[in-house]
């Protein structure tokens, strides 16, 4: 039997983040729309990256603004190393200071190996992989300079690294993704251990399958989605709010211990469902 899907509950405490001030990347749809909204609803301040869509963009900020917080919409390609600087600098100025850095905006190119482009390949780790580290390197010097602020949160910032079950899960026909997002994993590992000693916490979330408009055709038809649940042992699709209550939880200090993390939110697709009933 199914498990019942409806509405997502909006289970976010109202201050667990209140005062402080979160930059959300590729935040105008799906994952990143949805972990936007959700870190206003918990108190921060909220600017929402976008690259194209900029009315989506701003429909999401007056969303975010309805909770009584600051919000914004910044444009800036994350794979452009001046455009993610003039982004981070302009924050600082306007906002004050970045408190919590998600880094979310990502792509497929998909295509076989031998017929994938070398731009296909650079396109998405340009932006998978080098865009996240370009946006934590920058929030990075604005947690350093300004140091832990006690009454705000334990930590002197806080990185959330969107990933993908497929850092660990091969994927044919999504060499490139697969790459970038095992690249993620291991960025994320080695900054956590890097910057732990200055109280940065870095940490990662790994999602599932998703019902986002980069997935649609794995998920919109009975068909497809009957396919799609023999991989989920928890028999639902994800919500783009599953993941973003993960990253709020992430950002809080409710979770101050946790450091170089994966948290995988993919309603079992990680423990090999093929093998429940053979092997």
């Amino acid at each position: 039997m199914s498990s019942p899907e409806g509405a997502p509950r909006n289970v976010i405490p109202v201050h667990l983040l209140k005062g402080q001030k979160a930059l959300v990347t590729g935040a105008n749809s799906g994952i990143g729309r949805a972990t936007a909204v959700a870190m206003g609803r918990a108190g921060a301040d909220v600017v929402v990256n976008y690259v194209a869509g900029a009315e989506e963009a701003e429909k999401v900020v007056e969303e975010i603004k309805s909770f009584g917080v600051r919000a914004a919409a910044y444009e800036a390609d994350v794979s452009d190393e001046e455009q993610v600087v003039a982004m981070t600098n302009r924050m600082v100025d306007e906002f004050g200071t970045i408190d919590i850095l998600v880094a979310n905006a990502g792509l497929q190119r998909d295509a076989a190996f031998t017929e994938m482009t070398l731009a296909q390949w650079r396109k998405v780790l340009d932006v998978n992989l080098t865009g996240q580290f370009l946006c934590a390197r920058e929030a990075t010097k604005e947690f350093l300079r300004r140091g832990v602020v006690p009454e705000v949160s334990r930590a002197a910032g806080k990185i959330i690294c969107m990933s993908s079950v497929h850092q660990v899960i091969p994927w044919a026909g999504h060499v490139n993704y697969a790459s970038s997002k095992g690249g993620v994993q291991m960025m994320m590992e080695t900054l956590a251990q890097e910057l732990a000693p200055q109280k940065i916490r870095v940490n990662a979330i790994a999602p599932g399958a998703i019902k986002t408009p980069i997935n649609t055709s794995a998920w919109d038809t009975p068909e497809a989605r009957e396919d799609l649940l023999k991989l989920i042992p928890y028999d639902r699709v994800g919500d783009p709010e599953d993941i973003a209550h993960a990253a709020v939880g992430l950002a809080s200090d409710l979770m101050d211990y946790v450091v170089g993390t994966t948290l995988f939110v993919d309603g079992g697709m990680t423990l090999f469902p093929g093998f429940a009933t053979g092997g």
